[in-house]
């Protein structure tokens, strides 16, 4: 996908006409496709592990089921789970279907029953395979929320994806720019870890973030990751960063005492010290654990559950720092 040559130039760095055209066209087609989109949140991290997809994965399903329009962009080309937490099975072969499938929709309610001759058909046709060229329709879930991955585009589940930085680069301006969202009211972007060229890529591409997201434990390297990534978004001129304190404690089944098994958490503490806004911490919970396994995440499994309930909260604290 990000093969066709998007960061190559011609001999002595210099961009070809044909190549400065692309380059245009896809700019164009980024701000039209980010220009419908009402709030865009980016979730990062220091380091893996720390369960930041489970964050972007389940913030994007709140804000779905409290009746937001939402998409989630999963921006990690090495690990790209998002699908697989969404319950989304899908790689190459039958995506390409589905991607003929909803152009097939769109034409199709357009000439049914339109009292248009063969020949207005075909230029219908045409017109809208020219229109929608360049353009990538995200997956649907049962829900509503409307997901984009890298894990769409290969054509088995052991393959690794084994690409330098402008192809990475490459690849995820491309998915921004081609993703044919529509109308959104919420974009969540999942970055992958760290600081390198996806999440600097991201940044660079989405400018105008409501929101970055950190997502850290309680633990003092992933803390100290954490603080790398803020100087990161700081540098960037983006001054609208939360953190969120995941697995911080954890329940007791038999006599409900809250255990902090990674030692007390100071996320308050941490980003009062980062200058940064602070949005709470989430338990782990063994149902958040299994629930790629049920093929959804726990806010659709079980809206009554403590960390589905964690989720409305920060939301709403999200909506009502970031966004009011």
């Amino acid at each position: 996908m990000a093969e066709h040559g998007h960061g190559h130039h011609g001999h002595g760095g210099q961009m070809t006409p044909e190549q400065q055209r692309q380059m245009i066209e896809q700019e164009i087609r980024l701000a039209r496709n980010l220009g419908q989109i009402k709030h865009k949140i980016v979730v990062m991290s220091g380091k893996g592990g720390v369960g930041k997809s489970t964050v972007a994965a389940n913030i994007a399903e709140t804000l779905q089921a409290m009746g937001y329009k939402t998409g989630i962009l999963d921006a990690d080309i090495h690990g790209p789970n998002i699908p697989k937490m969404l319950g989304i099975e899908m790689l190459e072969e039958e995506f390409n279907q589905y991607q003929f499938n909803i152009f097939k929709e769109i034409v199709e309610e357009e000439i049914v029953d339109s009292g248009l001759s063969e020949d207005e058909q075909r230029q219908i046709i045409e017109d809208r395979k020219k229109q929608y060229q360049h353009s990538i329709f995200p997956v649907t879930t049962p829900s509503g929320l409307k997901v984009m991955s890298m894990a769409f585009l290969i054509d088995s589940l052991d393959r690794p994806i084994i690409w330098r930085g402008p192809q990475k680069t490459g690849a995820i301006k491309q998915l921004i720019s081609d993703a044919h969202w529509g109308e959104l009211d919420f974009l969540v972007i999942d970055n992958p870890p760290g600081t390198g060229d996806e999440p600097l890529t991201v940044l660079q591409t989405i400018p105008d973030a409501d929101l970055v997201l950190m997502v850290t434990t309680p633990n003092v390297v992933s803390q100290e990751d954490v603080l790398k990534c803020v100087k990161m978004v700081e540098l960037m001129n983006i001054d609208k960063i939360g953190l969120i304190e995941n697995m911080a404690y954890y329940i007791c089944p038999h006599c409900n005492e809250k255990l902090h098994i990674f030692g007390e958490g100071n996320g308050k503490a941490f980003a009062d010290e980062m200058e940064i806004t602070y949005l709470g911490d989430l338990p782990i919970e063994e149902s958040v654990s299994q629930s790629p396994n049920e093929n959804a995440t726990i806010s659709v499994l079980d809206p009554d559950d403590e960390v589905s309930k964690r989720f409305k909260e920060i939301v709403e604290d999200i909506k009502k720092e970031f966004l009011e």
